[in-house]
Formats: structure tokens, C-alpha cells, sequence
């Protein structure tokens, strides 16, 4: 949900359970989520997530959702995985909800020593000084429409992917 708006991971767990979500854990003060939700149409589900967070919190966020198995695609495809250089808490993936228009907005990013590999529909970004030190800005995502995003870092996306998979069991 990014910084621009708070909403407590009891009140989020308490959304997901209200929508009949199973199993609901949620990860640190920041949105994240894991849930099961068989057979579920996932641009559906968070188009209806957004009008609850919105209903109960006053605020409508963008919601990204993976599955599982894309989860863990997103690990397997991690373009910065074999250099020894890149930390873990300096490594942002992106996840679009689409890619289409992310592209384009890609393109136009100014980076100054920071890494870009766009992989399907997220974008990876190591931050050698750390992403505190940088001036990227993610500001031409915002303000195009069409786009959905957000962003985690990889030792957030492994412990959801832990979380996850765990809920398989």
C-alpha cells in the first residue's frame, strides 16, 4: 500500500476474512497479505479487495496479486540471483499488475547507478548504495492511470513466498 496511506494488518487480515479468504496471515506494517483462495479470478478478487479496504478504511489502494506458483516464478527469474554483490534488502521488485503500459513508463526511468531488469511483469532493481541513497523515482508510475503497482524488497518477497507455500500443507 506504500507510504501514502496506513491501514493496520489487523483491520487488512480482518478485510480478507470478511471476503471469505482462508487461511489470512499478514507480513509486516505494509500490506502484505498471504491467503488461499482457490479458484478464484485474480483481477476480480482485487478489484474486490480495493472496495473493501475502501469501504472500511476510506481509501482505495491499489491491490497486486501472485499466486503461489508466479511467486515463485519471480524467484526462479531473478536476473541478480548468481552476483554475489547484490544484497538482499537492496534488491525492489516491482510487481505490475500489467505490463503493457509499465514498459512504456519503464523506459522512461532515469536511474543513475542503480540495475533495471524488466522480467515479465515485474520490474528488479538493485540499489548498490541502498534505495534510501537513490533518486529514482517511481512518481511516472503513479501518475499513469492504467498502472497498479508495488513494490517489495527480495527479503520480502522470499518470506511471502515461505508464507505461501506453507499454506499448500
Amino acid at each position: 500500500m506504500g507510504g501514502h496511506h496506513k491501514i493496520k494488518m489487523d483491520a487488512l487480515r480482518s478485510i480478507c476474512e470478511s471476503l471469505k479468504l482462508g487461511n489470512v496471515q499478514t507480513y509486516i506494517q505494509s500490506g502484505n497479505v498471504v491467503f488461499t483462495a482457490p479458484g478464484q479470478d485474480l483481477p476480480a478478487l482485487a478489484g474486490r479487495l480495493e472496495s473493501a479496504i475502501e469501504k472500511s478504511c476510506g481509501f482505495r489502494p491499489d491491490v497486486v496479486l501472485r499466486t503461489l506458483a508466479q511467486l515463485r516464478d519471480v524467484e526462479a527469474r531473478n536476473p541478480f540471483a548468481r552476483r554475489e554483490d547484490v544484497e538482499p534488502n537492496k534488491l525492489l521488485v516491482t510487481f505490475f499488475d500489467g505490463d503493457a503500459d509499465a514498459k512504456v513508463k519503464i523506459k522512461s526511468l532515469k536511474t543513475t547507478n542503480e540495475e533495471c531488469r524488466l522480467v515479465g511483469r515485474e520490474l528488479y532493481i538493485f540499489f548498490p548504495s541502498g534505495q534510501g541513497q537513490s533518486k529514482l523515482s517511481f512518481a511516472i508510475f503513479d501518475r499513469a492511470p492504467k498502472i497498479k503497482w508495488t513494490g517489495r524488497n527480495w527479503n520480502t518477497v522470499t518470506k511471502l513466498v515461505e508464507m505461501a507455500a506453507s499454506l499448500e500443507t
